[in-house]
C-alpha cells in the first residue's frame, strides 16, 4: 500500500513538474525562434512528445514508488530533486532564453542522473529499474536534437 500511495504522489509531482517546465518554455516549441532553426531530420512531430512525456512520467513514477519504498535515503532524495530541477530548468533555457549550450549541458546532465538512478540506486528495485529505459532513451534522443541544433545553428 505504501508503494502505491508513493507512485501516487510521484505521479503528482512529476506531472507537475512538466506543467512547470510547460509555462516555463513559455510557448517554445511555436515561436519563430525555434521554428527557424535548422533542426535534426529525426525531430519528432508535436503530438509524439507529449505521449512520449506521459509514458515517461507513468513508468518514473512507478520506479520512484518502488525505489522509495524499498531502498530510501537522503542520497536517493537528493538525485531526486537534482533530476527534478534539471527536467524543468532545461524547458525555461533551452526555449525561454535560447541558450542552446546551457540547455545542452543541462540536458547531458539529466541524462546522467538517469543513469545513475538505473545504474547506482536500483540495486533493491529488481526489475522495476527497467520502468527507466523509456526516460533514458527519450533523453539520449533530445540529447542528440540539442546538440544538432548547437552545431548547426
Amino acid at each position: 500500500m505504501k508503494q502505491v500511495k508513493l507512485t501516487l504522489l510521484f505521479l503528482v509531482i512529476n506531472f507537475g513538474g512538466l506543467a512547470i517546465g510547460r509555462w516555463l518554455m513559455n510557448n517554445g516549441p511555436l515561436t519563430d525562434w525555434y521554428t527557424n532553426l535548422n533542426q535534426a531530420p529525426w525531430t519528432p512531430r508535436g503530438i509524439v512528445f507529449g505521449i512520449a512525456w506521459t509514458l515517461i512520467m507513468i513508468c518514473f513514477s512507478i520506479y520512484l514508488g518502488k525505489l522509495f519504498t524499498t531502498n530510501y535515503n537522503s542520497k536517493i532524495r537528493s538525485v531526486f530533486i537534482i533530476q527534478f530541477i534539471l527536467n524543468v530548468s532545461w524547458n525555461y533555457i533551452f526555449f525561454n532564453q535560447h541558450l542552446v549550450l546551457i540547455g545542452f549541458i543541462t540536458i547531458v546532465l539529466l541524462t546522467s542522473t538517469l543513469f545513475y538512478f538505473f545504474f547506482k540506486l536500483s540495486n533493491k528495485t529488481k526489475y522495476y529499474q527497467y520502468l527507466l529505459l523509456p526516460y533514458i532513451i527519450w533523453l539520449c534522443i533530445a540529447t542528440s536534437l540539442n546538440l544538432y541544433i548547437l552545431i548547426h545553428n
